[in-house]
């Protein structure tokens, strides 16, 4: 399955490495950035399942971060912050979080609001994915179209999941290497257009003309099929 994307903000780099290392070691894939500013450009770019974020930043703080995820996206955001007063926890769960951790706090701990909160917004109808003439099973991994069984890499079928899990999305060429490759220092967008090419050729009926996955120019890819 694709590993679940942590995006953390924090300006104190040893905080953010530490916590970091420690969700990286429980299996997540985690991004990022040092005040509000640069965590909405990279929450916008790389559209993290959930969002850590402390609340007294230079430049854009927790809470105007908060209001502008709110202003486009239910992704749950988890604040950390060592400002533990009643006003503050008010004034950021207003805002839209949806959850307050205080400064410090055990690893278990936060694992396990992070696990509450994947928990919150995983549909639990998503064991499959059908569209026209498409069918994509999550849990067993197997894909058909037009009636026929088509083999897929695990590569493939994780590019594939992804798409068809945010259809009528964009997704950035970032968003796809942050998610199905784990961010790995070696992928460039010429490996995604090589991976993307082969799995259009197994899925769609005409690549020339295709009824699922679509380029969007000097963004990414697009699926474009509404489900069944």
């Amino acid at each position: 399955m694709i590993s679940s994307v942590i995006l953390i903000v924090d300006d104190d780099p040893p905080i953010r490495e530490s916590i970091s290392k420690e969700l990286r070691a429980a299996g997540y894939t985690t991004i990022a950035a040092a005040d509000g500013a640069e965590g909405l450009r990279t929450f916008q770019t790389n559209a993290p399942d959930v969002v850590l974020t402390d609340l007294a930043m230079p430049r854009s703080d927790g809470f105007e971060l908060i209001a502008a995820i709110r202003e486009t996206s239910r992704v749950p955001v988890i604040v950390l912050s060592v400002r533990g007063a009643d006003a503050d926890k008010v004034r950021a769960l207003d805002l839209g979080a949806d959850d307050f951790v205080t400064k410090p706090f055990s690893v278990a701990e936060l694992l396990a609001r992070i696990r509450a909160q994947l928990r919150r917004t995983t549909a639990p109808s998503s064991i499959a994915l059908t569209f026209p003439d498409l069918t994509i099973d999550l849990e067993r991994r197997r894909v058909s179209q037009g009636g026929r069984d088509i083999r897929l890499t695990p590569t493939e079928f994780a590019l594939l999941e992804l798409l068809a899990s945010n259809a009528g999305k964009p997704m950035f060429i970032e968003q796809i290497i942050a998610r199905v490759w784990r961010s790995a220092p070696s992928t460039t967008p010429d490996t995604v257009r090589v991976h993307m090419s082969s799995l259009r050729k197994k899925i769609e009926p005409n690549p020339s003309e295709p009824r699922y996955i679509v380029t969007e120019p000097w963004v990414g890819y697009r699926f474009i099929a509404e489900p069944s």
